[in-house]
């Protein structure tokens, strides 16, 4: 064989190694689901089927041997990467379109020659033993969780959000567990110790939102306003169960209730259900039919906050608010991720303002999202809302405050930009165009752009496409007693100059009155022309409503009147502004802000802000304090927290008050009085503490003491309920006081 014929040889033996074509393109074969991989496979791939057999054994660790057929349709018959992040012997047979064939796996991907293939429809059929890694398999239970591309590790598929399928699921697992899917329950066959269950076939899905569960779990179902709802749970606590299982029914009807009306379109998919998992990773996952939610989000107990309820009910809100904007129309690639978070975020927000008020509203609003924002905006390392992504693989980084939290700032802006009629035509167009579909923000910004006058793609550049946020200044000057100018003016923090158009409020403060201004801040300055002739104020509130979004000054002389500011709203907006400033060294140092928040717990009656300030305590306390300003502080704090509970009327505000107690606590006296109410289980009066409560006091006090083994053997003696005693044991280990044993827990 002569040179030229070997490396012609080589090339063409390299390139069928390394590529495999799709849709008339050379697509490398490479370890995730690329663009070029997912572009092509979009543009020739259709009509897909999945059917799928899980026989999932009692024991835990046993493998899962399964089945699969694939059935789609191809434009063209060419080259096929079907997705499976798996060792190559969890795969064990495949026949094309009725014809067995060599199993072909390379780079986390099953090859299939185009010449098995035709245009038209096909069929692949597949046996394989399932993977673990996110079927999140427990000693008696287990659920798939497949976002954003995790469907790929436990079966094969084709792992993009754009080829939506349906999925025919049937399971076989012991007779004594039960099981929920994102499809109706068809039938079950019973056979020695095991049952299989089949499903209807299900709506047209994406991977990432095709799941089920399995275990051993109490089955209840409720028919709310003609729908038939089903939940399962492994909730064991008799008082929790009666607390918790009616609001849980009542919170997903009123969020269906709303979300019907304000888009225009009925629940789009064939059932509703939802299940309560132990120590689930997130508050919730939306697979529509199966919506996953952590158990102690959901079950609460009679020591539950005000604030905790309304979280319960705006998770619930979030997760039924993605059926329509995630699940119903999806994002085509998951650059585009934040787009369903923040429509869920945002419609769980309006959920809540219909059942909460818009006081409470507002108030929740600012301090949910602001401050989780901020903490990652303020950085170097900030990240824009949309981002680029050119591997599925790479998805997990797209997650994080910025989406949760800078987003539905972002989308509140802009419905202030366009008026809430305008903005609710254009959502609605939206998900009609795309419903069953996919789509993008720039299909959004096209359609939302014919609602209004303004610019969207220039605003869009700023709000969505870059990271950051403004600084405000200000300038004021008077004539005699009189506000001649008072302007505003927007830098961004890092990076040249850009312009954040929004709308907020000013308040400023006189001794017997307060006059609120607008401010329409769509340029680098802003004039407030309403401020001339209005006389001198003792100070100025920015932000006063908590609507815009950035630092904003602080006025010194504020700090003496804060807890006098009636509108609680105002007060966190101001607590947040002095939090930020200080962060940056403006305003007021640690120590001192640390003074004035101690101050206010003795004041501050609204429980949200008690909750804020007390959090902002323990952070300036444990982060911005050396060792020797803690020790100076430390007997004031705790004798002021603990005389503050002592004396607030309000249960729910008692136990903000003593969780921060228990945060800051470093003296014998105050570890002592701990220890005393844990051994006893004699919380102080007026507190409300429950099996959760010990436990968490129970892992404080370990932390602070030389007493870790008693304590927690002890605590685990007391617990009831199973998973919360797995927990336990599972975090013992990291307590030893056995260093040896501490560090085997971490290297696992």
């Amino acid at each position: 064989m002569n040179s030229i014929t070997k490396y012609f040889s080589l090339f063409f033996l390299l390139s069928s190694t390394c590529y495999a074509q799709q849709a008339g393109q050379k697509i490398a074969v490479e370890p995730g689901v690329s663009i070029a991989l997912a572009n092509a496979r979009s543009s020739s791939i259709s009509n897909i089927q999945y059917q799928l057999h899980f026989i999932i054994p009692a024991e835990q660790t046993a493998p899962i041997y399964s089945t699969e057929s694939i059935d789609f349709k191809l434009t063209k018959s060419n080259h096929l990467q079907i997705d499976f992040k798996q060792n190559a012997d969890h795969l064990k047979s495949i026949t094309v379109n009725g014809k067995a064939i060599t199993i072909d796996f390379k780079n986390e991907h099953i090859l299939v020659d185009q010449k098995y293939l035709k245009p038209g429809n096909n069929r692949i059929e597949i046996g394989f033993i399932a993977g673990n890694e996110s079927l999140n398999r427990n000693k008696d239970f287990l659920y798939a969780l497949f976002v954003p591309d995790h469907a790929r590790t436990v079966f094969p598929c084709f792992d993009q959000p754009d080829l939506k399928a349906k999925f025919l699921l049937s399971l076989t697992v012991p007779t004594n567990w039960k099981v929920m899917g994102n499809a109706i329950q068809k039938d079950s066959i019973v056979q020695d110790k095991v049952t299989t269950y089949h499903f209807k076939n299900s709506d047209k899905l994406p991977t990432y939102l095709f799941s089920f569960t399995a275990g051993k779990y109490t089955y209840l179902n409720k028919k709310m306003k003609d729908r038939e709802m089903e939940f399962l749970h492994r909730e064991t606590d008799s008082a929790k169960i009666k607390l918790s299982v009616d609001s849980i029914f009542i919170a997903h009807r009123e969020a269906i209730d709303f979300l019907e009306d304000w888009t225009a379109i009925k629940y789009p998919f064939q059932k509703i259900g939802f299940v309560s998992i132990p120590d689930f990773q997130f508050g919730g996952m939306e697979h529509p039919g199966e919506v996953q939610y952590k158990a102690s989000s959901l079950f609460l107990d009679q020591g539950a906050t005000k604030d905790q309820f309304i979280s319960r009910s705006n998770l619930i809100s979030h997760e039924t608010a993605h059926i329509w904007f995630g699940d119903l129309v999806t994002m085509k690639w998951f650059n585009d991720v934040w787009m369903k978070e923040v429509f869920a975020n945002f419609m769980a927000d309006k959920v809540t303002e219909k059942l909460m008020g818009k006081s409470t509203f507002d108030l929740k609003f600012l301090q949910d999202h602001y401050p989780a924002a901020y903490g990652v905006d303020r950085t170097l390392g900030a990240n824009p809302i949309r981002q680029q992504l050119d591997n599925l693989q790479e998805a997990g980084s797209m997650y994080g405050n910025i989406i949760y939290h800078k987003a539905p700032i972002m989308m509140r802006q802009l419905e202030l930009l366009m008026g809430k009629v305008n903005f609710q035509k254009g959502i609605r167009e939206y998900l009609k165009k795309y419903a069953c579909s996919n789509a993008t923000w720039n299909d959004l910004i096209a359609i939302l752009s014919k609602y209004t006058k303004t610019d969207l793609y220039s605003w869009n550049k700023v709000w969505v496409n870059e990271a950051g946020r403004p600084a405000f200044t200000y300038e004021i000057k008077y004539e005699g007693d009189k506000i001649s100018d008072l302007s505003l003016s927007q830098t961004s923090e890092v990076g040249g100059q850009r312009v954040w158009p929004q709308s907020f409020s000013l308040k400023l403060v006189y001794p017997t009155y307060s006059k609120f201004l607008t401010v329409n801040a769509m340029g680098a300055k802003t004039i407030v022309a309403e401020a001339r002739g209005l006389a001198k104020p003792q100070y100025i509130l920015f932000n006063a409503n908590g609507a815009g979004y950035g630092l904003f000054p602080v006025d010194k002389r504020m700090a003496a009147d804060v807890y006098n500011i009636a509108d609680p709203l105002e007060r966190a907006s101001a607590y947040i502004n002095t939090y930020e400033n200080m962060l940056l060294g403006k305003g007021f140092k640690p120590y001192e802000l640390l003074v004035i928040l101690l101050k206010g717990i003795t004041v501050e009656k609204n429980e949200m802000n008690l909750r804020l300030l007390t959090g902002y305590m323990t952070n300036i306390y444990w982060t911005f304090l050396k060792a020797d300003k803690r020790e100076l502080i430390n007997v004031l704090m705790e004798k002021t927290i603990w005389n503050a509970l002592t004396e607030e009327p309000l249960a729910n505000n008692k136990k903000i008050l003593f969780n921060a107690y228990q945060n800051i606590y470093q003296s014998p006296e105050a570890g002592k009085r701990l220890y005393d109410i844990w051994l006893k289980q004699s919380a102080p009066a007026g507190v409300k503490l429950q099996e959760d409560d010990y436990s968490s006091l129970a892992l404080t006090l370990v932390l602070k003491t030389d007493t870790v083994n008693t304590i927690l053997k002890e605590q685990l003696s007391r617990t009831k309920n199973e998973d919360r005693k797995n927990r336990l044991i599972y975090l013992m280990p990291a307590l030893s006081l056995d260093v040896k044993e501490r560090d085997l827990f971490l290297m696992v």
